[in-house]
Parts: structure tokens; sequence; C-alpha cells
């Protein structure tokens, strides 16, 4: 009996050595971040500043709300020293009016953003070309377009939230260099269309 235990002890040992070991997994599980009420907090910003952009690109294309319509907006601009006021009416109308649309959509977000962007910085200049000396805040002042340029530029960065028509794209939970290359673009664009279409110091005369 003795010699068979050993034996059958022998055997169960040499066994249990030789089973293979259990694999080990290595690859990482990606776990969805909470977002809490960020993307609720960006649906608003985006519908407020789409509106407000949507709202002043009507008044320039169709003359909605008493605005000046495409006709006025061109005289404006021409009486502005803008050169080719006639193009440039058309774009800045329309590039506000989709912009300001598509922000409230969440759709194309970088590009709406970028479009508003340089629209914004061209009236900030505008604005602040008026009166002589750099005028922040009163009736004169670019204390609201400044707020309103800030507002696009931060919405291209963090992108739109996933309560948008982007929402299951990249730019829209996981902003990375592209939103840095929109925003670039943006300030790039209503910076050039400034100097070479307007060329006033806006902050000097």
């Amino acid at each position: 009996y003795s010699d068979r235990s050993t034996e059958y002890l022998g055997e169960s040992s040499d066994s249990a050595v030789a089973a293979p070991a259990a694999p080990v997994r290595t690859e990482t599980v990606e776990v969805p971040a909470r977002r809490g009420t960020t993307d609720l907090g960006l649906f608003v910003l985006r519908v407020a500043i789409g509106a407000v952009f949507l709202g002043h690109g009507l008044q320039k294309l169709v003359g909605l709300w008493n605005g000046p319509g495409l006709d006025g907006f061109q005289n404006l601009l021409e009486e502005s020293g803008f050169r080719y006021p006639e193009i440039l009416a058309i774009a800045a109308a329309a590039g506000e009016t989709l912009g300001g649309a598509l922000l409230i959509l969440g759709l194309a977000t970088p590009l709406a953003g970028a479009a508003v962007l340089a629209t914004i910085i061209n009236a900030w200049c505008f604005k602040q070309v008026a009166e002589p000396g750099l005028q922040f805040s009163g009736a004169t002042g670019v204390e609201y377009e400044t707020v309103l340029g800030f507002a696009a530029a931060a919405i291209i960065l963090t992108g739109p939230g996933k309560i948008a028509f982007d929402g299951r794209r990249g730019w829209a939970t996981r902003p990375r260099i592209g939103s840095f290359l929109a925003l670039a673009v943006g300030i790039a664009a209503g910076v050039c269309i400034w100097i070479f279409l307007n060329g006033a110091n806006p902050v000097v005369r």
C-alpha cells in the first residue's frame, strides 16, 4: 500500500509541475471618463454663442431685426476703409450666419468656431478704430466683442461636447492638435483680413 501511495503521489506531483501556467492578460482596458455636466455646459455655451452670431449674421445678410442688410453692410465696410467691400460683405455675413448655425448644431465645430472668431476679430478692430486709444468698456468699448472672441476660442479648444452632431467625433470629447490648428486658422484669417483689406491701426491712432 505504501509503495502504491508513493507511486501515486509521485505521479500527482509530476503532473502538477508539468501543468502549463495560466496566461497573464496584459492588454489595457480603456474606461470611459465620467464627464458629469461638462457636455450640458458646453451645449449651453455653444447654443448661446452660436445664436448671437447667427442673429448678427442674419441682420447683415437679409436685414432681419432692423439690421442693415447686405447693401447697408457693404456701405458700412466701404465707409470704414475696407477694400473689396462688395465681396467682403457677402463673405462676412454668410460666414457669421453659417458659423453661428453650425455652432448651435455642434456640426463641423472647429471650422465654425474659426469662422466666427475671424469675424469677431474684425468687429473688435472695427469698433476700436472708431475711438482713439484702447477703449474697453462703455458704449464705445470692445468688452462685448472681447467676450465673444474668447468664448469662440474656448469652444474650439474644448470641442462641442457629446450633445452635438459632432458628438461621436474625436474633436467632440478629446480635442487635440486639430483644435490648435483651427484656432490658429481663425486668428490668422481675422488678422490677415484686417491687415490686407483695411490696414488701420486698431489700438493707436
